[in-house]
């Protein structure tokens, strides 16, 4: 009997180790423009609508107000996990107008742990890294300048290098597929999203914005950019992985 049960916790063990490890994930990477569209209107419903028609696992967000003068002291990522029902971790870059200004992640499942790193630029930028369950996902916001963004590479991928878990980056990398940038990420990253273009938002001509995974452990089965020409001045970019 005793050698039964012992039998059946291990199969329940190796059931449960190979669903985690076979998990799919639907990643959102979205660059907000503080919720203001094309129209420069800022609608907070119409920001949502686009997260909730997609159902994403987690959604990276850039270009977010916190408690400022320009979005009248609101505080822009709380008002889209209220309207989404995600949990929400926010990481200021920069303080700005009288609040703060910096990316953002939503998760539908609660967090484990997060954390916010400084990143150089001439506008200081910020890795935002949230522990989950059965893997890790970071946002980001890249500099304009090109050495400021190279110059960023090495702390991600020391932070990418202390975790056990699958480690997803999402963001705005201010680069294109053909540039040193990407040169060099490829090294370390495997990237999911392509090279569709996903800005400006209106008549996309440049790929900038990505999703990959450190040191292979995911497979894309799906990516593609969303076809949302007025809620940003960027298009939203919507990856399905599978965890490795």
């Amino acid at each position: 009997m005793r050698k039964k049960v012992v039998f059946i916790v291990l199969l329940l063990g190796m059931v449960l180790t190979s669903t985690g490890q076979n998990q799919q994930l639907q990643i959102m990477s979205y660059n907000v423009r503080h919720c203001a569209g094309m129209d420069l209107v800022v609608d907070y419903n119409r920001t949502s609508a686009v997260i909730v028609q997609q159902q994403p696992d987690v959604v990276a967000l850039q270009e977010l107000d916190s408690m400022t003068g320009r979005s009248e002291h609101r505080d822009q990522l709380d008002e889209l996990a209220s309207r989404t029902g995600y949990h929400q971790v926010f990481g200021a870059a920069i303080e700005y107008d009288g609040g703060q200004y910096g990316v953002g992640i939503l998760t539908r499942e609660m967090p484990v742990s997060t954390k916010r790193i400084p990143l150089p630029g001439e506008e200081s930028r910020v890795l935002l890294v949230v522990e989950l369950e059965d893997y890790v996902i970071a946002c980001t916001h890249l500099d304009l300048d090109e050495a400021q963004r190279l110059a960023s590479v090495p702390l991600i991928v020391e932070e990418a290098q202390r975790w056990q878990k699958p480690f997803l980056l999402a963001g705005d990398w201010n680069d294109t597929p053909d540039s040193e940038l990407l040169k060099v990420m490829t090294q370390y990253f495997t990237i999911f999203s392509g090279e569709e273009a996903t800005y400006p938002a209106d008549e996309p001509t440049e790929c900038i914005d990505y999703v990959g995974v450190f040191n292979g452990r995911a497979e894309a089965i799906d990516s593609h950019v969303i076809d949302e020409p007025e809620a940003s001045d960027h298009r939203p970019l919507a990856v399905r992985v599978q965890l490795r």
